[in-house]
This record gives C-alpha cells, structure tokens and sequence, in this order.
C-alpha cells in the first residue's frame, strides 16, 4: 500500500472516531452525574400548605396556545430525530372569586418562525385573564413562559399581580426575544426565598434552579384534596423523569445553557417522589400526552372560564 494512501486512511479513521465520540457527547450520552441531588421534601411542603388557612382553588384550567417541534433527542438525549410535539401551556387556578396564573405562555410574534401551531383564541382568553386574575407566577424566564407578560397591552396594571423571583429578574438575557418595556421595573419588589413559599392557601413555590437561575416549580392542592406539581422546564416531557436522562447535551450546553448536574438531581428526586407517591400529578413543561391524560381524567379542565 502506497504510504500516502496509507496515511490518508488513518487520516480518515481518525476522523471517523473523533466524529463518533463528539455525536456520542454531544446527542446521546445522558448519565445521571454521581453529585447529582435536589433536597425535595414534599411532606414539608405539604406542612407549609397546611399552616396558611383560606379556601384552596376547586379547578385547574390550561389553554393551549401554541406548540414548537423539536427533534427526539433534543427533549430526550438518545431518543432519535423523529419531530415531537413541545406544546406551550398557560394555567389557571380558580378559587371561589378570584384566581391565579402559571405562566403566560407567548404571541405569535415572539414565536416567530419557530411555533408550528398558535391558537390566537387561546392567547386572547389567556391574555385577558392576566388583567383578572389576582396573582401570576412564572416558573421560569424563558420567552415561551414569560412572553405574554412581557407584551401584555396593560401591562403595568398587571404587574403588581406578579410575583417574579430576584432570579428571574437577574437574568433578562434569559426570556429573549421577550424583555420588559424600559423602565417599567424600576422600583418593583421581587419575591425572594430559600427553598419553599406559600403564596396563597393550597398553592407553595419549590425554587429549582439549573434550567435557568429563576426557574422553580409550583405545587398545587386543591379543594377536593388532588395535588398537582408543575415542573415548568425541569423536564419537558414526562420521559425525562422516567427514564432519567436529559435534553442532548447539544441542546442544553449550548442553546439552553443549563446547569445539567442540577437538571439531573431534579429529575432524580421527581422520579423518586413518583414512585413514593404515584396520586401525585406531575406535570412537565411540554408535554402534551400529560396533559390530556390529566384532562381526561378531570384534574385539569380544558380552556380559561372568562367573559
């Protein structure tokens, strides 16, 4: 064999595994790192939900605004390049005469090219609910959570309903393209705490952050006893959980630029508390089976309640 195509085929077989290990890292590796904890202790929060008297909320709502499409291995590394689905939700708790918002979901406009599907109708109700409601919180500061407060019309109306944490005001970077009008938060007050809130009677905030600095999930009891837990982006999809593996260390590393130890102990403790309370209704950022399996049921009610 000639030395020149000798060395070109060792050339090539280099770069062949140079190429394998990178796809490996970078698309599929998903090991759950052995520093990996989140402390989650659900019977104290359950103690703090206890201790604040009132009237807990007696439904919960959801509209569905929009949706992205995301290859497999992008929500769950491993997974293939098949499309999911990655719908984009808004929540409201009703309690008798009043309300609370989980997220505001975005319009089409900070959507962009990007959303496959938005449903203007769902937006409308959901933006009309912002001005009714008499709380809104946000599980993190990403555009397609945050949006819609962002651009909301009556916007600084609305704000003094809204409870954003120091961290999810210390990285405006995050919620882009969404931002907040210049000056409109000069002087606001944001909500700061260690590990759990209770912010109204059946509803307690869990600050988890490696999403995002902000991000934080919120638990919820309602009236008849049910309790549901919103993960915001902790995991996309349910199958984050179950099988404990992450979004591709592509997405994560470089798009996202998530804390992925912490993403990894969260999800470790979500499946835990799964398996130690399986009534619990745990309710991803994004997924779509979830959510319809949670409104067949009746946990959920499809569509917001407003005139």
């Amino acid at each position: 064999m000639p030395v020149w195509l000798r060395r070109t085929l060792v050339t090539l077989g280099a770069l062949v595994v140079v190429a394998g290990a990178a796809y490996y890292w970078l698309i599929v590796e998903s090991r759950m790192p052995s520093d990996a904890d989140f402390p989650l202790d659900i019977n104290q929060v359950r103690r703090a939900v206890a201790a604040v008297p009132g009237d807990k909320p007696g439904s919960v709502e959801v509209e569905l605004i929009g949706s992205f499409q995301f290859p497999a291995t992008a929500i769950v590394a491993g997974d293939g390049w098949g499309p999911r689905d990655v719908p984009v939700y808004s929540f409201r708790l009703v309690y008798p005469g009043t309300s609370i918002l989980i997220d505001t979901a975005l319009n089409e406009e900070l959507g962009g090219g990007n959303l496959v599907t938005f449903d203007a109708e769902a937006y409308a109700r959901m933006e009309r609910a912002m001005a009714a409601v008499s709380l809104i919180v946000i599980t993190h500061e990403h555009m397609d959570h945050i949006g819609g407060l962002t651009v909301h019309p009556e916007l600084a109306a609305v704000l003094p309903s809204t409870k954003l944490t120091r961290e999810q005001l210390a990285h405006p970077e995050r919620s882009l393209p969404a931002r907040f009008p210049e000056g409109l938060l000069e002087g606001y007050q944001p909500l700061d705490y260690e590990q759990y809130r209770v912010i109204a009677p059946g509803v307690a905030l869990i600050k988890a952050p490696g999403h995002t600095p902000g991000s934080q999930m919120v638990y919820v009891q309602k009236a008849n006893g049910e309790e549901l837990l919103f993960l915001g982006d902790v995991a996309w999809h349910y199958r984050n959980i179950e099988v404990l593996r992450e979004r591709a260390r592509l997405m994560t590393q470089f798009f996202l630029k998530e804390d992925r130890t912490a993403v990894f102990g969260q999800l470790a403790a979500l499946h835990r508390l799964h398996e130690a309370e399986p009534d619990i209704a745990l309710v991803p950022g994004h997924d779509g089976g979830i959510v319809n399996g949670l409104l067949e049921s009746g946990i959920l009610k499809q569509g917001f309640a407003i005139e």
